[in-house]
């Protein structure tokens, strides 16, 4: 009887997303940065932890419930966590480009966290479609940041299963695609990774109705569900290039892609870096993220490999015990490799009802502007 109650009502559950305590720190354009509030006995680590997600996706599935929130996992050992929200591009986002996200936004947060923190560099994470963006940056901009964790990251484009095949085709043309509509409409991002895995929907079904007792899961089930829904349009001019440069032309491991006119070679990182990847990735195979582990020069380098799937892996219970503690456990043991704060920086350990401090004034070219308000995003 629990089971049938349960689904009847399962339209119902609204469970809580993304409410671990925040501020928004910094804004430009659509995308601003949060930065989460620490714990009330104050911060364990100087060095903080800046956390870029996919462009196409919400930041919130760092965040996504209590319990299954890596964002609150950390936080609640002390780290300073920051994340990019890319927010919802508008009509006028059509032109912004690829290396406009990789370069300069990207740039912006990292300068910004560590400016906040009060900082000379940071630990840096890219999941998905982030990492390949944080990727780009470190290569050919790494001066601010300590460490980077390349979460699920694809690089090799040519590995990267049926999306790859899809994309390269004579039949799919991008440069019509982007014509008609400016930004690629979310729906049609999302239908394309629905098809991938064709019976995933039908794996979910059979899923809910086998453990539709378990009010845990379920809750957890409807969280996953409305993140998964709740996708973002991909600007136009970025999409032509990351279609055409990465997945068509292999550009970033054939070391032909450039950033603001700069090559970007994998082989030039020199950063301490942490690869993850999943056995059961269908979106980011494990060959597709691994190549990292073959073309970067650093001599810190750790490769993370865990069963699971590209979310499921990443939001689990299975996780707080797997993959967030050996994250975690990185940072901390390179925290010493990163500069003191300066002075009084170390004493603006916040509670968990504190502000955060908002930066310094910015010049007016910068086409931005900083916000210190409460956020719950």
């Amino acid at each position: 009887m629990r089971r049938l109650r349960n689904l009847l009502t399962l339209h119902r559950r609204r469970p809580r997303v993304a409410v671990t305590p925040c501020d928004a720190v910094f804004r430009e354009n659509k995308w601003r940065l949060l930065r989460y509030r620490a714990r009330p006995e104050g911060l364990a680590y100087r060095t903080p932890i800046l956390m870029v997600p996919s462009l196409i996706n919400r930041h919130y599935v760092l965040d996504l419930a209590p319990g299954k929130s890596f964002v609150e996992f950390l936080v609640g050992r002390g780290h300073d966590v920051f994340i990019v929200d890319w927010g919802t591009p508008g009509p006028e986002d059509r032109f912004v480009t690829f290396g406009d996200i990789c370069g300069r936004y990207v740039g912006r947060a990292i300068r910004q966290t560590a400016r906040i923190a009060g900082v000379d560099r940071i630990h840096l994470l890219g999941y998905c479609l982030g990492g390949t963006i944080t990727t780009i940056h470190i290569a050919v901009y790494p001066e601010y940041v300590a460490t980077h964790t390349a979460l699920a990251t694809p690089l090799r484009f040519a590995d990267a299963g049926v999306l790859a095949a899809w994309t390269r085709t004579r039949t799919f043309d991008v440069g019509a695609v982007v014509e008609a509509f400016g930004n690629v409409p979310w729906p049609l991002l999302q239908a394309s990774f629905h098809m991938v895995k064709p019976t995933l929907g039908l794996w979910k079904a059979v899923q809910l109705v086998d453990r539709a007792w378990d009010d845990e899961f379920l809750d957890g089930f409807v969280a996953t569900e409305r993140w998964g829904s709740d996708n973002v349009s991909f600007p136009g001019a970025a999409y032509r290039e990351y279609i055409e440069e990465l997945y068509r032309g292999d550009a970033l491991v054939e070391g032909r892609y450039r950033l603001d006119g700069q090559p970007v070679r994998l082989d030039a990182i020199r950063t301490p870096t942490a690869v993850v990847t999943f056995e059961h990735d269908y979106i980011v195979p494990r060959a597709c993220a691994e190549v990292m582990l073959e073309r970067i020069r650093a001599d810190d380098v750790v490769h993370i490999h865990q069963n699971g799937g590209h979310v499921g892996a990443v939001v689990s219970r299975k996780a707080a015990h797997g993959l967030w503690p050996k994250l975690a456990a990185f940072w901390a043991e390179r925290d010493g490799a990163a500069r003191q704060r300066r002075a009084g920086a170390g004493r603006r350990a916040r509670g968990a009802g504190a502000a955060a401090p908002g930066p310094r004034p910015l010049s007016p070219s910068m086409n931005a502007t900083a916000s210190s308000q409460s956020s719950r995003s």
